[in-house]
């Protein structure tokens, strides 16, 4: 396997040296090559000619003229556009593969025997490449499902968990099913590439929309496997911890997470009741959860005292963990008030800047690093195939 020099990226990273040759589109995929890529890859996505990555038509809105959903996974990548179906465009994508260390997709499982891409006759002639396929349910007897998140959410069972009790079942406010199966992407890929590291060989991963949403239900889905009952929508409530839910004070909604019996300790002495403490009721998280309802009454008649924003500074400067219910506005302003940088800006084509949500990863002596914009429609393909035909 080579390793790149195509028009390099000198800009260091743990990743740098490691060439991906992305096949992916929508966001399960886009978003695992976009981290690879801030932590120094040197990414090439594959598109189709004429129309792309799928959600480079998701929109509004835009940012310039480049669809938002599009830009916010595909930052430092170089963008080549390929049709497979033309021979000798298809010599060009083998050729990228040759070069490369991960061949990401998200294609139809088999879809890309057609093409000689897929997993056995790729590590056949490149027994070092790590293959990394995400399907919506698997390449067995869900191989014909097409993935999509909002399906995942649904037959995965987290829509019925999800929204209000005894109400219409409800997706979350994201894609979280495809954010979710990239991070497990991610994963895998690195646990690849270091095993490569050490043996030289390669191997085919697999990761799949069902099964990382299940993966992910954690309580819920362990309570569920060890015979507790079918858990069902229950809003903001937790099932086993209380109080752990939005509560109303004086003028708003008020999260709260207490998640032992001393921060209800400090919550209780807060709000001049201490005696809910050593009630026996409330006394300990098992019979604050059978009695939840009374809780909750007591608490708001307390909380209806004062505003949510009063509440939230009393109650953080004792250790209990609340906050006010932010839309967006307020919560990315409250990130750079904590000097989180939740933003990264790019300049992008036109002059136009790009603004990106910045990575959570913090790493001290590899940084992650904001160099490429998410790049037009083939806006690399003249330098890509250019590397490729010198090979």
């Amino acid at each position: 396997m080579t390793s790149s020099n195509l028009a390099p990226d000198e800009h260091g990273g743990a990743l740098a040296g490691v060439v991906v040759a992305d096949f992916s589109r929508v966001l399960a995929g886009p978003l695992a090559s976009m981290m690879l890529a801030d932590l120094g890859a040197t990414v090439v996505k594959v598109e189709r000619p004429g129309s792309g990555d799928d959600t480079r038509a998701w929109g509004p809105p835009y940012v310039g003229t480049m669809s938002t959903y599009y830009s916010s996974v595909n930052r430092n990548k170089r963008s080549v556009a390929l049709d497979l179906d033309d021979p000798a465009d298809l010599e060009l994508a083998r050729r990228l593969v040759a070069r490369a260390d991960v061949f990401l997709e998200n294609f139809r499982p088999g879809r890309l025997a057609a093409f000689g891409l897929d997993a056995d006759t790729l590590l056949a002639a490149h027994p070092g490449l790590v293959y990394c396929s995400i399907t919506g349910f698997g390449s067995g007897a869900g191989a014909d499902r097409a993935g999509y998140d909002f399906v995942a959410q649904a037959v995965g069972g987290l829509m019925s968990i999800t929204g209000a009790p005894g109400g219409e079942p409800t997706k979350v406010g994201v894609a979280i099913v495809d954010v979710i199966t990239g991070l497990h992407a991610t994963i895998a890929i690195l646990a690849a590439l270091r095993h490569r590291e050490r043996t030289g060989t390669g191997q085919r991963v697999e990761v799949n929309l069902l099964s990382s949403l299940l993966a992910s239900l954690a309580n819920q889905g362990a309570a569920y496997i060890n015979k507790a009952g079918v858990p069902v929508a229950m809003a903001n409530r937790h099932p086993s911890i209380a109080p752990y839910e939005t509560v109303r004070t004086k003028d708003a909604t008020l999260a709260l997470a207490v998640g032992n019996d001393r921060q209800f300790a400090a919550l209780c002495g807060a709000l001049d009741r201490a005696e809910l403490a050593t009630d026996a009721r409330f006394a300990t998280n098992r019979n604050r959860v059978v009695h939840r309802a009374e809780l909750i009454a007591e608490l708001e008649a307390a909380l209806a005292g004062d505003t949510a924003q009063t509440w939230a500074a009393l109650l953080q400067a004792r250790g209990v963990p609340c906050g006010p219910v932010n839309d967006l506005a307020g919560a990315f302003d409250l990130a750079g008030q904590l000097g989180l940088d939740p933003v990264a800006t790019l300049p992008g084509s036109g002059g136009i800047d790009i603004a990106t949500l910045a990575s959570p990863l913090r790493l001290a002596e590899t940084p992650v690093r904001y160099h490429r914009a998410p790049p037009d429609l083939g806006a690399d393909s003249a330098d890509v195939r250019r590397w490729l035909e010198s090979c």
